[in-house]
């Protein structure tokens, strides 16, 4: 079942805790010496595009773009192989007021022997959520 891969199981608590607010438990999901890119390449979050390294610089992640946010996350496929999943995603962002962006993403969740992510990344386009943030009028 994938139900109990490891990997499907991250993929699941990442977005169960991201939903929740639950910064603790989403950080606990991470090994040490984890590697976070959300999304893949440069962006507000990350201009470098080399993305975050270590729980410190994941949590950072976090106060920036996770915990400020109100989101529903749906996964209408987790696909596991070896120690990954790739997880096709619609994230929708409650901005209040009626307003909401909704972006399709892949995530790429790969897990060490523990079951602790290694590697997190997250393909999705900075260009179309900036694109439903100047039609709502908030760019």
């Amino acid at each position: 079942m994938t139900e109990t891969h490891p990997a499907v199981l991250a993929s699941m608590n990442s977005a169960k805790f991201a939903m929740a607010r639950d910064k603790q438990a989403w950080l606990d999901l991470f090994a040490e010496d984890a590697f976070l890119a959300d999304p893949v390449g440069p962006s507000p979050f990350d201009p470098s595009g080399q993305g975050q390294r270590g729980k410190a610089a994941i949590e950072g992640f976090w106060d920036k773009a996770i915990g400020r946010a109100n989101l529903t996350i749906e996964a209408s496929q987790r696909i596991p192989c070896a120690n990954t999943c790739a997880a096709v995603l619609r994230v929708t962002n409650d901005l209040g007021d009626g307003k909401q962006t909704v972006v399709d993403m892949v995530g790429i969740y790969e897990v060490n022997e523990a079951g602790k992510l290694q590697s997190l990344r997250v393909h999705w386009s900075w260009d179309a959520l900036v694109v439903q943030l100047r039609a709502l009028g908030l760019m």
